[in-house]
């Protein structure tokens, strides 16, 4: 509990320093996107005052790009995303704050069918702070923080979370459970260059970083944020969001962007507050297409050279598609969706495929949202016994989770909403004896985070 409440004071701490920085003259550009921190609906803000004039703050790898676009590493969202956060400045730099924190009660497998679910109070939580700044007439330079205090929350092995896996912890293999996350999850810088209105090209370098693979992280795209969970499929898709050593190249042509990264393939170990051997040893290409203000297109690939410290000589290759969707509503509203497939295929392996698809629904104060995986797990990835289960053997595993988010109060710029979730997983009746029939699983939360920043 001590260590809840140190992380609730750390968001208000830093919160109240940006607010007083707000008040702070700030000369603007012209050409870039105005923002402001706002809770006026869409179709009545043109006749408001802003409640703060936030300056003028263009994407991190674009001066040609609305801001709206940032998601994680080199990513791209849409340009109508919501986004929430607190924006401040100094004279020649421009910076942005976003946190999010989930006080929860989680309990997988409430209705206790099997043997594997578990229960347990944490606080799943990621804060974000990123700056940038003109260099000249054409050139960005940008930087970028994350942090995650998840280890001190909720310990070494990470939350109960049903038919996930991933990572290790103390020389055994997390199953059934999401690993904490690193407490320096990114940390950044990258510069891009406009060679005209339509073209830019950039570099990004991370330690730890995020490579040109997949989608936007799960804990930045717009139709997860209301969910505490990682979703099931994410060492299909966007596990590589934390890599300790990161190198990208890429360019910007019109509404298309084409990159490459070189990396290091291992994931993170299971020491969160060290920095991990930077390796070089993987790479990665994305092609990524913008064809609206509505939505966000990629597909990626890799060669991940041993991601898991337990199975040396085990490399991987990596399929990424996704198409991510925003619409802006009427009365402080959104529609949000993403649909993500991803594949992985280990040489003398067959290809286990996993699909996502969520969203998101907000009017006002109301949010309900939604999620459905389908993953396929290998006996390697549930720790199960060969000589049962077979070798080779995949079990296809469902989960389909709906929950309903509804914000308070707020406290200076952070809202405080309240929420909870269910979960149905569905597998192959081989599992029954260890997950029993159709486990469900149980969450309720308070959550804390940043206001919707009107542009």
């Amino acid at each position: 509990m001590k260590n809840l409440l140190f992380l609730t004071g750390l968001l208000m701490s830093v919160n109240t320093y940006a607010q007083h920085e707000h008040h702070k003259p700030v000369k603007e550009d012209s050409g870039k996107m105005k923002m402001t921190n706002d809770t006026t609906p869409p179709h009545q803000h043109h006749s408001m005052q802003p409640e703060h004039d936030m300056g003028n703050m263009s994407h991190a790898f674009s001066l040609n790009l609305p801001m709206s676009r940032n998601g994680s590493g080199t990513g791209w969202l849409p340009d109508a995303s919501p986004m929430y956060g607190v924006m401040y400045h100094s004279k020649k730099w421009m910076y942005m704050l976003h946190g999010n924190i989930f006080l929860r009660y989680n309990n997988q497998d409430f209705s206790n069918k099997g043997s594997r679910g578990d229960s347990k109070f944490d606080a799943p939580n990621w804060f974000m702070f990123m700056g940038q700044r003109k260099v000249g007439d054409r050139g960005l330079v940008r930087f970028s923080a994350m942090l995650s205090l998840d280890e001190l929350i909720a310990g070494g092995s990470g939350y109960p979370l049903l038919f996930q896996s991933g990572e290790s912890y103390k020389g055994k293999p997390l199953v059934d459970r999401q690993h904490p996350h690193d407490l320096f999850s990114e940390l950044s810088v990258s510069y891009t260059y406009a060679l005209s209105k339509h073209t830019d090209v950039f570099a990004y370098l991370g330690y730890p970083g995020e490579p040109a693979l997949g989608p936007v992280a799960f804990m930045h795209r717009p139709a997860a944020l209301y969910n505490p969970d990682a979703p099931l499929s994410h060492h299909w898709t966007d596990a590589t969001h934390i890599t300790f050593g990161v190198a990208t190249a890429g360019m910007r042509l019109g509404k298309f962007k084409i990159e490459g990264s070189s990396f290091t393939g291992r994931e993170p170990d299971e020491h969160r507050y060290d920095f991990d051997k930077p390796r070089f040893d993987s790479w990665s290409g994305r092609l990524s297409y913008n064809p609206a203000n509505n939505w966000a297109l990629q597909v990626s690939h890799a060669f991940i050279k041993e991601p898991e410290p337990l199975h040396v000589n085990k490399d991987v290759n990596r399929t990424t598609a996704s198409a991510i969707y925003s619409l802006p509503l009427a009365k402080n509203g959104w529609v949000n969706a993403t649909a993500v497939w991803g594949i992985n295929k280990s040489k003398n392996h067959d290809a286990e495929n996993a699909f996502l698809l969520e969203g998101s629904w907000r009017r006002n104060k109301l949010a309900l949202y939604g999620r459905y995986e389908y993953v396929q797990k290998s006996v390697e990835e549930l720790v199960l016994d060969e000589t049962i289960y077979g070798h080779d053997a995949i079990f296809p595993v469902h989960a389909f989770t709906a929950g309903i988010h509804y914000d308070l109060l707020h406290i200076n710029k952070i809202r405080v909403a309240g929420g909870t979730q269910f979960t149905l997983y569905r597998t192959d009746e081989k599992l029954y004896s260890l997950y029993g029939k159709h486990p469900m699983a149980f969450e309720i939360y308070l959550r804390l985070y940043p206001f919707l920043m009107r542009m």
